[in-house]
């Protein structure tokens, strides 16, 4: 793009998976292409924090749905920086789901719950189902989207609805979202998308673009 850093910012949690995750996808983005400085910042459980890191840069959202956390927190704390779209929806990452559930032991033909973690934005929810139909047009089967924590249908639900169901985690690493999709019980359900070779080709081409 500008030769400007890349600045990776994901949400952050308590959880050290999540981190672990995060630092495996810079590291694979500094593998790709070594002359770039890649930072990481986290909106939230840093540090560092978005203004730590935000200076200079360009920041890609390693969200996989934009919502309050692109539209709202990244410009109210790093409001003089560059900000790209979220790396999600992405039709790269709907192969990576689906090899996630291959992974997990789907082998096709039945339908697909895909699970995230929800929003009270709109916006979130509409990328959720645009990934949903990404997933679809993938793997040629009806894929449901759902929600844990806000949005309709919620995860429950949409099992409820449905027999001999597989879970897909649209999340980007462990954690208390996908702790809550492994609850559920569900016969087949796919890790997180983590650290894949998709994620790091999206946040590239994010960066890339003018």
């Amino acid at each position: 793009m500008t030769g400007a850093p890349l600045v990776l910012i994901a949400h952050g949690s308590t959880d050290p998976r999540f981190d672990d995750v995060v630092q495996a996808v810079a590291a694979r983005v500094r593998r790709l292409r070594p002359q770039l400085e890649v930072r990481v910042g986290y909106l939230e459980h840093g540090p560092p924090t978005v203004a730590d890191v935000a200076a200079d840069g360009v920041l890609v959202p390693l969200l996989l749905a934009s919502g309050f956390h692109v539209w709202r927190d990244l410009p109210a704390q790093a409001p003089d920086a560059a900000v790209t779209a979220a790396v999600g929806p992405d039709e790269r990452l709907a192969g990576a789901l689906a090899e996630r559930l291959r992974e997990a032991g789907y082998d096709g033909g039945g339908p697909v719950v895909l699970a995230a973690a929800g929003s009270s934005d709109e916006r979130a929810l509409d990328d959720v189902r645009a990934a949903a139909r990404q997933l679809a047009t993938r793997l040629g089967v009806e894929v449901t989207p759902a929600f844990v924590s806000a949005g309709s249908p919620r995860l429950d639900e949409a099992l409820a609805a449905t027999s001999r169901v597989a879970v897909a985690s649209y999340l980007v690493a462990p954690g208390a979202f996908h702790d809550a999709v492994v609850a559920t019980g569900a016969g087949v359900v796919s890790a997180p998308i983590g650290d894949h070779p998709a994620v790091a080709d999206v946040v590239l081409s994010r960066y890339d673009q003018p």
